[in-house]
């Protein structure tokens, strides 16, 4: 053989190992699963998103572990995770960064003023968006295919406390203080109502921000309208400077709020002005004596790898995590236009949160809300409501 056909022939082997490498580079590639989780970690509530966070990080590393098969394929999944400062403007920005990266579906965000404005990003994308924790009504009501939540929403939430706080509480008058967040006036509205409908006056409408430290103002407007609640709609970070102003002022009124309020770290927050069952507030979610163990155990498991405790959504986080996944392996495919419908059809996956199926408009089906109140500086279950 001449060296001209030597020559060629070794160029012929030494194209063919290319694309051969090239082959499995690519194979490399194609099985990476990315899925998005946005949420605020940094600002006033980073402990809440963090705990929303690490809940989506023990999901995946679970699923790793385990491995995961869609179609004939082994994947890898990996998490993107973004912040969104509970911002809208940055929200929405996280959101086309996961969108640009082509991400399969993403897990969050955690406040509803974020999760709104992001959804119409995902859904132009045709990203399936699970949400563990935004509980506004529009959410799920602009007609988006692709949002999904796995907690009961405001409509619930709110009516419930509201219900509850002249049922139980028997407030003839309540005052109502909102942060002019999507979900701080949603809650707030709906739990106006609700009071209103069971017999209660509203003596007294106010409203601050996200960021606000200084409530004396407002407080003690309220204050001389005495009422025997005061309703407000927000988050833990401010929820605890105003318990203490209010018992630095003397408003002897029990402190109510959605479940924006409802965390460990509230009694931090407050320091001793969280009192003995002053303070009451709902979760959106909760489970009954028959899920208890599982989610117990998702909690001592969650301590024991993050050394911290779970704050509030950690677990919807992970049980929303792996939903998305089984949707994936059950439609055979993680593209998002072939495993949404599978995912939207999800009817009775068995999580640590209880059952979730979703109905029409991507709300969970019969989604419960448990009641707590805090007693010697630590939330304690009253009820679980559905």
């Amino acid at each position: 053989m001449s060296m001209k056909k030597v020559t060629g022939v070794l160029t012929l082997v030494a194209a063919a190992a290319l694309l051969a490498a090239c082959g499995k580079k690519d194979d490399a590639a194609s099985s990476v699963v990315k899925i998005g989780h946005v949420g605020p970690v940094s600002g006033p509530i980073a402990h809440l998103g963090k705990d929303n966070e690490l809940g989506a990080r023990m999901a995946i590393e679970e699923l790793n572990a385990a491995g995961v098969t869609i179609g004939d394929k082994k994947v890898t999944l990996e998490l993107l995770a973004e912040d969104d400062g509970a911002d809208p403007k940055q929200g929405t920005a996280a959101a086309q960064k996961l969108a640009d990266a082509k991400v399969a579906g993403v897990i969050g965000h955690l406040n509803s003023g974020t999760t709104i404005p992001a959804s119409k990003i995902y859904s132009d994308a045709g990203i399936p968006q699970i949400s563990p924790s935004a509980t506004n009504p529009k959410y799920t009501r602009q007609g988006y295919k692709t949002a999904f939540r796995v907690v009961a929403d405001d409509v619930h939430l709110g009516g419930t406390l509201g219900k509850y706080a002249v049922g139980t509480l028997a407030a003839k008058n309540v005052a109502v203080i909102d942060d002019r967040t999507a979900y701080g006036q949603g809650v707030a509205e709906e739990f106006t109502k609700a009071a209103e409908a069971a017999g209660a006056k509203v003596v007294a409408k106010e409203f601050t921000t996200d960021k606000a430290t200084d409530f004396n103002a407002i407080l003690t407007s309220i204050k001389g309208k005495k009422p025997d609640v005061v309703f407000f709609g927000g988050m833990d970070a401010v929820a605890g400077p105003m318990l203490k102003q209010m018992k630095a002022l003397g408003i002897e009124a029990k402190f109510m709020g959605g479940d924006g309020i409802c965390t460990g770290e509230l009694a931090k927050l407050a320091g001793d002005a969280i009192g003995e069952g002053k303070v009451f507030c709902a979760e959106a979610g909760g489970v009954d004596d028959a899920g208890k163990p599982a989610l117990d155990k998702f909690k001592a498991d969650f301590k024991a790898k993050y050394n911290v405790d779970v704050q509030i959504y950690a677990p919807y986080v992970y049980d929303a995590t792996k939903v998305m996944v089984a949707a994936m392996v059950k439609a055979g495919s993680s593209d998002p236009a072939k495993y949404l419908p599978v995912l939207a059809a999800t009817d009775g996956y068995q999580g640590v949160t209880g059952t979730i199926a979703f109905d029409e408009k991507g709300d969970i089906k019969n989604g419960a809300l448990t009641l707590f109140t805090y007693k010697a500086g630590a939330r304690t279950q009253l009820a679980v409501v559905r």
